[in-house]
């Protein structure tokens, strides 16, 4: 396996953005909630993560996901390391859902102290100008939308009052007749036309376009409900307990060595290995290689390298053995399933 980079350090690629991507820690798991962020994790550092959220459109499917961008715990390490990253998560109290909000509203008032009460009421103060200028922002959108769709209602009658037929026709000379008669005085007879006409009189008072049907921009980031504490990614702790675990070290030199490589990685649970290793773009290529994180110098029972060999053929791939010896360095084993000659 020839390098395509040979660059021994880890340096950060270059990036526009002034301000760093924010990861979010949810028990442990690292996310990325900004669409921007998401993106230049991909484009800019060749890491691809996996999209985990519902689409609002879509929430049954399970094809195309949406933000966040659940990130592996290597692929996380590996942005802070370049410092790409910060590694964050909502101060305790600070982040509630919906329902748990719902709850509190129904709750009395003396189940709250009074520094609850002084703080809950400055938080809703600092948010309502906000919360009052999204709310103005959704009835203009709202007016203009019913706006034009009363015009294309207008425009579909009308289409059909110049196509309607004038009734019975008692012979092809009268049908004839009728035909250039409309045509030329554009002033329709039947019963059907004079509904029409009526209902395009009382358009604009009688259109029925219910609010809840608007279309509505959906944000591309996570507006945190509270505050957010810095995390150290160095130091081992409840929400990041990552440091020092063997398997996650010997994981992260493999994903570094393979990433300064410049390869693109990818989690490989799919194809029984930790990573799966392209030689470029996931979107545009299939993965070469099947990487998988083995201690150094351990004995592997040989039915496990067969099962291992022959789950990497089935699915047209190399199997690497990845292990980190003593200074550090990674060592690369490739297996592939030949069969009998």
């Amino acid at each position: 396996m020839k390098p395509a980079v040979s660059a021994k350090m880890i340096t950060r690629l270059p990036n526009k953005r002034a301000l760093m991507i924010q990861i979010h820690l949810k028990e442990g798991t690292p996310f990325v909630w900004n669409a921007e962020d998401a993106r230049e994790i991909r484009e800019q550092h060749r890491l691809t993560g996996c999209l985990v959220g519902a689409l609002a459109r879509q929430p049954q499917q399970n094809m195309r996901l949406g933000l966040p961008l659940q990130l592996l715990p290597e692929e996380a390490r590996l942005l802070l390391e370049i410092k790409a990253a910060v590694l964050v998560r909502s101060m305790p109290g600070g982040e509630q859902d919906v329902g748990n909000k719902e709850m509190e509203s129904y709750s009395s008032d003396s189940d709250e102290d009074g520094c609850e009460k002084e703080k809950r009421g400055k938080e809703e103060k600092i948010l309502r100008p906000e919360v009052e200028a999204y709310q103005n922002e959704l009835d203009e959108s709202y007016k203009e939308q019913r706006r034009l769709a009363i015009e294309n209602k207008k425009e579909f009658l009308q289409s059909h009052v110049m196509h309607m037929p004038t009734g019975k026709k008692k012979s092809k000379r009268r049908k004839q007749s009728e035909n250039v008669s409309i045509c030329t005085s554009e002033q329709p007879s039947s019963e059907a036309n004079t509904s029409i006409l009526q209902e395009l009189e009382n358009l604009e008072s009688r259109f029925n376009f219910p609010q809840d049907t608007m279309m509505v921009q959906i944000p591309t980031a996570r507006r945190g409900a509270g505050k957010l504490e810095t995390v150290d990614w160095n130091i081992p702790s409840d929400h990041w307990p990552y440091p020092g675990q063997q398997n996650h070290e010997t994981r992260y030199r493999v994903l570094r060595d393979l990433w300064n490589k410049g390869y693109y990685i990818s989690a490989g649970n799919k194809f029984g290995g930790d990573f799966l290793v392209y030689p470029g773009d996931p979107l545009r290529f299939h993965a070469h290689y099947i990487a998988v994180c083995c201690p150094y110098k351990k004995r592997i029972p040989v039915y496990s390298l067969i099962a291992m060999g022959r789950l990497g053929t089935n699915v047209k791939k190399t199997l690497l053995l990845c292990s980190v010896d003593s200074n550090g360095d990674v060592t690369y084993t490739s297996l592939q399933w030949t069969g009998f000659q």
